[in-house]
């Protein structure tokens, strides 16, 4: 470690609750990332901590909680989906956001051919995703995959949004200001 980076772990950080509550500002796409543990068991969860990092290679990251229910799977997993929502996908991302829920109570997930990772027919984008790195980031870790295939569909509705600490669409006076 350098003497810089001493100093800088020396430094007072900004305290936990005001950041939540700054972060909560911050509106991000809701997604349903799901993905099978070794046995075959399907797991799903609700993330805004998903985003593109690079276009050569293409690759994306998916931030999951260390005590999420769904962290073990998705650390071990060889490959996972990203589901991208639009507002007709509320029910299913708040069922997946839901601690003890059974996330695919609603039927609405399908089996990705060749590989049985589940998926959300209707979504407005899936990413079919390889696993390709894994790093810790405090209480998360944050899971990067290059995408092995890409279904895009026309949004039948608006994209479901995470702000506030729940879940918005677009009102139509913000999407024409896009």
């Amino acid at each position: 470690m350098t003497a810089g980076a001493a100093q800088d772990t020396a430094r007072p950080v900004a305290d936990p609750q005001i950041f939540r509550d700054a972060m909560a500002l911050l509106a991000a796409p809701v997604t349903v990332v799901t993905t099978l543990d070794a046995a075959g068991r399907r797991y799903a969860f609700t993330a805004s901590s998903v985003t593109s990092v690079s276009l050569d290679p293409p690759l994306v990251m998916v931030g999951i909680a260390l005590t999420s229910s769904c962290h073990a799977a998705m650390a071990e997993a060889g490959e996972f989906c990203v589901n991208l929502l639009g507002e007709d996908h509320r029910d299913v991302a708040q069922r997946c956001a839901t601690h003890g829920a059974d996330r695919f109570a609603g039927g609405e997930f399908a089996a990705w051919d060749g590989t049985g990772v589940p998926y959300l027919p209707d979504a407005t984008v899936l990413l079919r995703c390889r696993t390709t790195d894994r790093v810790r980031a405090g209480d998360h870790d944050l899971v990067l995959g290059t995408p092995v295939e890409i279904r895009t569909g026309a949004p039948a509705t608006p994209p479901l949004l995470w702000y506030r600490r729940g879940f918005h669409v677009p009102t139509p006076s913000a999407a024409a200001l896009v």
